[in-house]
């Protein structure tokens, strides 16, 4: 066999393996929390895009949403702005959501937006503010000596209710959502959000099929730093009791435990350093990260 033929055999095997995945998956919904390495490395950046956009060619309707913080910060230095974190929050007095929103809901938004077209999709960016998308309030935070003591961290939220109308109409219009993490309150205030927790809710009211978090990880590791290829809700707390999941890991399962329990039939936690993570993860057997079902 020549290396011509070989490759076009591991095509078709490719495409084949991808069959079920696809039939399965048609008409569904995937929730995508973008952010990480997968934002900020050229190769990964395309992978993404490509990745987003053969989806929703096959008939998956992806629903982006990203970060930036690493964007934000830079942005805040360039002006001369000093962050300050609290508990890894970080402190958003009305100047920095300014800055925030400028670059989530503008900057970087628009990148990946003009990322997808570029690669033949149709998304069309939207942040939580549009057409009443995501009701936030005020995150209240607490001393870490005492846990009573309330610190103020300005116009970091939380999410009250999402609205899904005017993501619904982008999906049937056939456009790829890319969302952008913020929310407003009763009072007209912006709040910034975590994105993780922003994807979690929307796959839960929207009735999402996957919900899938990139993180700059291979997924959850065990205690030989060995990829936990699926793990049930129920062996979530003994995996927290033996110390297994801890540190920036917790609220990610804690983010797919809440969405699973709420109606997602499951979430993956995934290597967005990897080029075609969620291709791979989607659409082949073996997968490359941590699957979270009931």
């Amino acid at each position: 066999m020549t290396i011509a033929s070989s490759n076009a055999m591991n095509i078709a095997h490719v495409l084949t393996e991808a069959l079920p995945y696809i039939q399965r998956f048609s008409g569904k919904t995937v929730v995508i929390k973008y952010g990480g390495n997968a934002m900020t490395d050229e190769t990964l950046k395309s992978s993404f895009a490509r990745d987003v956009v053969l989806l929703k060619l096959v008939g998956v309707n992806p629903v982006v949403v990203h970060g930036g913080g690493p964007q934000i910060g830079e942005m805040l230095a360039k002006l001369g702005k000093e962050t300050q974190f609290v508990n890894g929050m970080r402190v958003t007095d009305t100047e920095t959501m300014s800055v925030v929103e400028m670059v989530l809901g503008g900057l970087v938004n628009k990148e990946i937006v003009n990322l997808i077209n570029q690669h033949g999709g149709q998304a069309l960016g939207i942040t939580g503010k549009d057409g009443g998308l995501i009701r936030a309030k005020k995150l209240k935070m607490y001393s870490e000596e005492d846990n009573k003591t309330e610190i103020d961290i300005g116009h970091v939220g939380e999410v009250e209710s999402v609205h899904v109308s005017v993501v619904n109409m982008l999906v049937g219009g056939n456009f790829i959502p890319v969302v952008a993490p913020i929310g407003v309150g009763e009072d007209g205030e912006s709040y910034n959000i975590n994105a993780d927790l922003v994807a979690g809710k929307l796959a839960s009211v929207m009735g999402a099929e996957k919900l899938i978090l990139l993180t700059n990880t291979p997924g959850l590791l065990d205690k030989e730093d060995k990829t936990v290829a699926s793990l049930g809700v129920a062996q979530v707390d003994g995996f927290i009791a033996d110390g297994t999941i801890y540190g920036g890991m917790l609220p990610k399962v804690s983010c797919a435990v809440d969405a699973v329990k709420n109606g997602v039939q499951a979430a993956h936690i995934i290597d967005g350093r990897v080029e075609h993570a969620v291709l791979l993860e989607l659409l082949t057997d073996e997968g490359i990260g941590t699957l979270i079902r009931c």
